[in-house]
């Protein structure tokens, strides 16, 4: 059985703001935006020990404790340690998304992606989402953005540790899928050329939005969808700055991404689309991918991604983004 068909639809949530991404999230707003998510229907809930160093599996573990278990897919990753010992958030080292999560807990993380570490992250995931099982484990960003050019090195060791661990997981049916979840094209494209391991699936964020995907196209999508490996498309309004937001990559956006953001924007409003649907639908159009999973802190964000799946969009407008290069020639376009 495939992600895909293990999902409950092509909408989950992403929990990364929930470990006080950007900012200071009060507890009762983090709260009821996973209730939000929950009364709109989406059961599918990624989260990660990076994520405020264990501060949003904690969050979202308490808020789906009050539902039944079997009513919800869950997953999460391995590749980072969260201990009890406390360290200066300020100085940690998180590659080119320094300062991502500054608000989050100072408990340290420790990068670790051996097959020893993969049970020991799995087991601290476990109590901090208060739960007894995992579905679907992702391997967390062994790429160029965090380890730069020792990122081979760190692939290198999970390939020989918690890729293996993994799989023997999912043969002994402890949890039912696994891949990577990573922010770049290349490790996933290396993944699909290894004999010993299988992936079911890919986690990969920001890499196949409306403002980026050509890359991804070129060898990645095609590949995965003749393997039947899943593509689950995270930050699919990358960063938030399709959402209003002023951020790219985890960073301030540049003036030449704010100025394509404008073109789309403009294009949008002529035809009388959100830019929200637009991102979450052109997402969704390539047979690769199984679910798109935007991330909130905000709980009326949740229904505006719903209805953004629902709404209908003309054709024209996907015509004319083609038509003035902000999509590129051979992307899956809606109803196209």
């Amino acid at each position: 059985m495939s992600i895909r068909d293990k999902l409950s639809g092509p909408l989950g949530f992403g929990t990364a703001p929930l470990g006080n991404m950007f900012r200071a999230i009060p507890e009762e707003e983090a709260m009821a935006t996973v209730d939000a998510v929950w009364d709109q229907g989406v059961r599918y809930f990624d989260t990660a020990p990076l994520y405020g160093s264990g501060l949003a599996e904690i969050r979202l573990g308490a808020a789906l404790a009050r539902h039944p278990r079997d009513q919800y897919v869950l997953s999460t990753k391995v590749g980072r340690l969260v201990l009890d010992e406390v360290e200066d958030v300020s100085a940690r080292d998180l590659g080119e998304k320094a300062g991502v999560f500054e608000h989050g807990r100072p408990n340290k993380m420790v990068n670790d992606y051996s097959a020893d570490a993969t049970l020991r992250s799995i087991e601290g995931s476990l109590e901090r989402l208060q739960t007894d099982r995992l579905d679907i484990v992702w391997v967390h960003d062994i790429a160029q953005d965090f380890y730069g050019d020792e990122w081979l090195e760190y692939f290198n060791q999970a390939r020989t540790g918690a890729f293996r661990v993994l799989t023997r997981l999912r043969e002994e049916g402890v949890i039912k899928a696994w891949g990577l979840g990573v922010n770049k094209v290349e490790p996933c494209e290396l993944t699909l050329q290894l004999d010993e391991a299988r992936p079911d699936g890919f986690l990969l964020a920001g890499r196949y939005t409306l403002l980026d995907h050509e890359r991804a196209l070129q060898r990645l999508m095609p590949e995965a969808l003749a393997q039947q490996v899943d593509i689950v498309v995270g930050g699919p309004y990358s960063s938030g700055v399709l959402a209003g937001g002023s951020h790219f990559e985890y960073q301030p956006a540049s003036s030449q991404i704010m100025a394509k953001v404008e073109r789309i924007k403009t294009l949008a409003q002529r035809f009388g689309v959100s830019i929200k649907a637009a991102a979450l639908q052109f997402s969704l159009a390539n047979p690769a991918v199984a679910a798109v999973i935007p991330g909130a802190s905000r709980p009326g964000r949740i229904a505006e991604d719903v209805a953004a799946l629902k709404e209908r969009i003309p054709l024209a407008f996907w015509q004319a983004l083609r038509e003035e290069g902000l999509v590129a020639a051979h992307a899956p376009l809606p109803l196209v």
